[in-house]
């Protein structure tokens, strides 16, 4: 990244503040990721395969692997790149920081690689496979690791002050849950995927207008944030090889826990979300009826609003990793019910509604969390481990949504999953007299069909108990499992009990002031569980030696 175009005054930042502001929140932290975020969730995701499974028709394809196998390969490129970008942002010196600039870039890369993933050619399966493998890693593998490394980066670069870092978190993830939701869960399901069908005008059309819109929001992102951390450094602060940083990760255990912790959250959390489309559609409603995930997502996600005022002062009482742990257990809870009466909306609500009660703690308050765990590292190590640490983190989030992909692919192609038809007025007696002589049934009569905007009739059938089953083990069962085991990975990381204390010898070292602990200057230390954990940290880690 050149410096010399970084340093034209029209690309400075607007913030100017040493502490973060109402206006730094709600622009460079909420409204403005609320564009790029937005276009991942309804680009990429459940939405795009039923775009490729429904109105391509393409998931048969090479006996159905092509699309099993295919988002897991992509996927793997994608880490790949995201750890390329991570030693890139760290190579990074600028004026404007070195995360930030690369949210720039993104602004116009992202909208252009949005577009050409759902302009695919009409052609042969093989010319429109071809066409999904480039577009897929254009917009996945290229422009948003571009964008969701830099991003990502941003809540432990703002401040090394816990508190205003914790606000920080909270904004960006009422951007990922709240703004993207509303959209995402609510607008396309209800409005959309209606007007859509399987119409693949209309999804072009759809498409590329989200894609455009996102341009000056992440512009807004980017003029609305600031590095405060990456500023402390000096022209004197020596570079660490990106090699020392990858051993300082990987030999931390509270970078492996929270690592692993997010591993299996997630991966469980984008099988849930890639599959509630199908699961709507076939288990709990009819295809693409505008009703039934609309419910599910309002009823069920109401906890998420009320939330965002209540988890955080909750955190700051009784800590983030025991509202976190109480979180864990309220979310197999509430899976359960939702897995004993999958067919039963009341029954559903209730369990969504409990469920992501729970999950407000891991929404809201993880990212803290993890910055917490980037101070700890610096304190242990004596420099910063964001570059290495961030792309970990970014590669699970990319490479478990292409794994559930496959996973959800594999399974309805083993499982018989049948594909609806597309139809016109013409020939829709034809459709549904060809689904009598394969035994299938249609989920609606002729009469009750509606067309989409150019047209175009969709006639969805009733999928075997196989399929039906499996949905609802992807959907609600695994979650059950997966949250006890996060409870378990997650009682044992405690790093926020030391982490003032860390974080004022971070502070000493820069400024070369004296040290002084005591229940004076570190409040914590007034607890004696505190205290005793500080002193065997200080011993494991010679506090008294090399990191002073």
């Amino acid at each position: 990244m050149k410096k010399r175009f970084f340093d034209s005054k029209i690309l400075n930042t607007r913030v100017k503040t040493e502490n973060i502001t109402a206006k730094e929140k709600w622009l460079g932290y909420l409204l403005g990721p609320s564009g790029a975020l937005l276009l991942n969730a309804i680009l990429g995701g459940s939405f795009l395969n039923i775009f490729y499974t429904d109105v391509i028709g393409i998931g048969g394809l090479w006996k159905g692997m092509f699309l099993a196998v295919f988002p897991l390969v992509a996927k793997i490129f994608d880490a790949i790149t995201n750890f390329i970008m991570g030693w890139i942002i760290e190579k990074t010196k600028t004026s404007q920081g070195k995360a930030r600039p690369y949210i720039f870039v993104s602004a116009f890369i992202l909208p252009i690689s949005g577009i050409l993933l759902y302009t695919i050619p009409e052609a042969s399966q093989l010319v429109q496979a071809i066409w999904i493998m480039i577009s897929y890693n254009l917009f996945f593998s290229f422009a948003f690791t571009i964008y969701n490394m830099s991003h990502n980066m941003m809540v432990p670069l703002s401040t090394r002050n816990s508190e205003e870092r914790g606000g920080v978190a909270v904004f960006t993830q009422i951007a990922a849950i709240m703004v993207t939701g509303i959209i995402a869960a609510l607008v396309v399901p209800m409005v959309l995927l209606p007007m859509m069908g399987t119409s693949k005008t209309m999804w072009i059309n759809v498409m590329s207008v989200i894609s455009i819109i996102c341009f000056p929001l992440i512009l807004l992102e980017y003029f609305y944030t600031k590095e405060r951390v990456t500023e402390e450094a000096t022209e004197s602060t020596p570079k660490i090889p990106y090699a020392k940083q990858i051993k300082a990760v990987l030999t931390d255990n509270y970078t492996i826990l929270i690592l692993l912790y997010y591993l299996v959250y997630s991966l469980c959390g984008c099988i849930r979300t890639n599959s509630i489309i199908y699961f709507c559609n076939y288990v709990l409603g009819t295809y693409a009826d505008g009703i039934t995930q609309t419910l599910l997502n309002v009823i069920g996600g109401l906890p998420m609003g009320i939330g965002i005022f209540a988890v955080w002062p909750i955190a700051k009482r009784i800590g983030k990793k025991n509202i976190t742990l109480i979180g864990l257990i309220l979310m197999s809870l509430g899976g359960l019910i939702c897995w004993l009466f999958p067919t039963n909306m009341v029954m559903m609500l209730i369990g969504q509604f409990i469920k992501n009660l729970g999950s407000l703690p891991s929404a809201y308050v993880f990212m803290a969390l993890m910055a917490d765990v980037l101070d700890h590292l610096e304190w242990k190590n004596g420099f910063r481990c964001d570059g290495f640490a961030m792309s970990i983190y970014s590669t699970f989030a990319v490479v478990l949504n292409g794994l559930s992909l496959g996973i959800i692919n594999g399974v309805l192609n083993a499982t018989g999953y049948v594909v609806p038809f597309t139809a016109t007025k013409a020939n829709l007696a034809e459709i549904y007299a060809s689904l009598a002589e394969k035994g299938l049934t249609a989920q609606m009569a002729i009469e009750q069909l509606k067309p989409t905007m150019d047209g175009i009739y969709t006639v969805a059938v009733n999928q075997n108990a196989a399929t039906n089953n499996s949905l609802i083990f992807l959907f609600v069962g695994l979650e059950v499992i997966t949250c006890l085991i996060c409870a378990f990975i997650f009682y044992f990381i405690k790093v926020e009990k030391t982490i003032a204390i860390k974080q004022k010898v971070i502070e000493c070292r820069r400024t070369g002031e004296a040290l002084e602990i005591n229940s004076t200057t570190i409040p914590e230390l007034q607890k004696s569980d505190v205290a005793e954990l500080w002193e065997k940290e200080s011993k494991k880690e010679s506090l008294r030696g090399k990191n002073i």
